[in-house]
């Protein structure tokens, strides 16, 4: 992969954390439980 593959891939996966936050303030906001997969298995979370 060449730098600017590099520069890209960590571009997208920051805008993806950045979803993902705003996504679980406002479940957190609405009072619905957030659900995780961890190991294989479904973890529900009321944030």
């Amino acid at each position: 992969m060449t730098k600017n593959d590099y520069e890209l891939s960590a571009k997208i996966l920051r805008l993806a954390n950045r979803g993902t936050r705003k996504a679980q303030e406002k479940a957190r906001r609405a009072g619905v439980p957030v659900y995780y997969s961890i190991n294989g298995q479904i973890k529900k979370v009321k944030l």
